[in-house]
């Protein structure tokens, strides 16, 4: 049967009532009053998405797999067992107050590509492989992108035994509880990695939305720096220090921020200069700050202009600071990610041959596939989500954008996985 006409069988297969109402079903584990999700990595929600997920795959008589990273594998095998396969997933866990779109939403196209390709008795040459990845958000356990980075290899195993939640649990006995609560599922020592992967995501922004496209063609992820700067000052009285002779921890930091506002300012409006996280000590309203801390996050898709930009925190820092002390560290580094051109021609051209408008356009925001992307050729395929809201209750994805998404993606794993 001429390829063309495979891939655009598998896209037609996709049944878009079927594709929502499991994506409804998935969000009522640890569905919140305001229509979001709390399913945070390694909780009783995150076992039972597990589980479901598990359950569905089984009635279709697909192989299950877990490995030691609590990674959920479902495979359709393919035609020749000894070539490697074709990946696609996301991820199932979410923020304290999430939507039920991020993550969840690749898993389930996945799911549904995989589903609409048996039905429609469609072989093909590589097994067709889909996986939720652990822990990804790191919302309870840091780092994020646990599950796909243990995978790559980015991280060992071995070296997150100390790790403990946000809220005090312990890493390696909520991961063994994750593991022994499907003794079912067999455990995969080393999975091999794929001959390509495919992650589908929501866009996380508005761009796909304002331009009115139901595709978008993810080319990279930009690259992202991780910064804590810690002012040290002194406490003081609020009625009786005179401020010539106060060492303000709080209003050091704000001219830092200030100067490194004016430093970071970029009239295309790439860079992406981001206060997330602000703590002053003691907290008293009538006592003197001796001490304030603050995060950084920074991000552009050009690895050069990061460094400029994140080289130049420092001497900032250090100018502004008045009479504290200050630290500036580095907690984090994650390169720009460029995508497979083999992988993006897929998707784009699939897009094209379904009839749903596309653009290429640069991930904003982290995703697992920046890790495999150091292990096999990789890509992604994003769809709108409302006015671009994420990470939030209100993160929503209509049915039709939902199945337009599934459509490319089960066209070009079928496509993918006969090469």
């Amino acid at each position: 049967m001429n390829s063309d006409i495979v891939t655009q069988k598998a896209a037609l297969a996709v049944d878009q009532n079927r594709l929502w109402d499991r994506i409804q079903a998935m969000g009522a584990l640890g569905a919140t009053p305001k229509g979001g999700v709390n399913r945070q990595a390694f909780s009783p929600e995150d076992r039972a998405a597990r589980r479901l997920l598990a359950d569905w795959a089984g009635e279709l008589g697909f192989a299950v797999m877990q490995d030691g990273i609590g990674n959920l594998y479902v495979r359709k095998e393919g035609t020749e067992p000894g070539l490697e396969a074709v990946l696609t997933g996301s991820h199932l866990d979410s923020q304290p107050t999430g939507g039920k779109f991020d993550g969840a939403y690749g898993v389930m196209a996945g799911f549904e590509a995989l589903e609409a390709i048996a039905r429609a008795g469609l072989s093909h040459r590589r097994a067709i492989e889909l996986v939720a990845w652990a822990n990804e958000e790191g919302s309870r356990f840091q780092p994020g992108a646990m599950g796909s980075a243990v995978y790559a290899g980015a991280t060992d195993l071995d070296a997150l035994a100390a790790v403990r939640g946000f809220d005090g649990a312990a890493l390696v006995e909520e991961l063994g509880a994750t593991l022994a609560a499907a003794p079912d599922i067999a455990l995969r020592e080393k999975p091999g990695y794929p001959a390509f992967y495919v992650e589908a995501h929501i866009e996380q922004g508005p761009r796909l939305e304002h331009a009115g496209l139901p595709i978008g063609i993810v080319t990279g992820i930009q690259g992202q720096h991780r910064y804590r700067i810690t002012l040290t000052g002194e406490e003081a009285h609020a009625g009786t220090t005179p401020h010539a002779l106060r060492r303000d921890a709080l209003q050091s930091a704000l001219a830092i921020i200030h100067a490194l506002n004016e430093f970071m300012q970029d009239p295309d409006d790439v860079v992406r200069f981001t206060i997330g996280r602000f703590e002053v000590e003691p907290g008293s309203p009538n006592t003197v700050p001796g001490k304030a801390v603050f995060t950084i996050d920074l991000r552009h898709p050009d690895a050069a202009t990061l460094e400029r930009l994140g080289g130049g925190i420092d001497g900032i820092a250090k100018a502004q600071a008045g009479r504290c002390a200050v630290l500036v560290e580095r907690v984090s580094k994650v390169a720009p990610v460029h995508f497979d051109p083999r992988v993006i021609a897929a998707v784009e051209e699939e897009s094209e041959a379904l009839g749903l408008a596309s653009m290429r356009m640069i991930s904003g925001a982290g995703h697992d596939a920046m890790h495999v992307a150091s292990r096999a050729p990789s890509g992604m395929i994003f769809i709108p989500c409302l006015r671009g809201i994420s990470h939030n209750e209100a993160e929503w994805a209509s049915p039709e954008d939902c199945a337009a998404g599934a459509r490319v993606l089960a066209a070009s794993l079928m496509r993918l996985a006969n090469m």
